[in-house]
């Protein structure tokens, strides 16, 4: 992942709403959820979580696909994985970290 990738993604997640719908995406996995589901959930206005999923989907974080009448929403999970690859690659200059919570969860502990 390149670093103007990067910076777009952790800008799109930059802003509480965003963030909050990425995180159910996730939540939901490869089933994804639909805009109405999305709103209910998170108690958001259509219009609203409309402008905010573009913002997602331009940067590549969820991906959107048509069935029948309705529009599902998926988290891009290889590109997730590619930005945490990216925040994460050089953790403790190859050392072993700390142990600190959040390395033992990346298994670099």
């Amino acid at each position: 992942m390149s670093e103007p990738d990067v910076v777009l993604a952790l800008a799109a997640l930059a802003q509480p709403l965003r963030l909050r719908v990425f995180r159910a995406l996730v939540v939901a996995g490869p089933v994804g959820l639909t805009p109405g589901a999305l709103s209910e959930a998170l108690g958001a206005a259509p219009t609203t979580l409309s402008f905010h999923l573009k913002e997602l989907a331009h940067a590549q974080l969820i991906s959107q696909e048509r069935d029948g009448r309705h529009l599902i929403y998926r988290a891009d999970f290889t590109r997730m994985n590619g930005l945490l690859g990216y925040l994460t690659e050089h953790c403790c200059q190859g050392q072993p970290c700390c142990g600190a919570p959040a390395c033992e969860e990346i298994g670099r502990v």
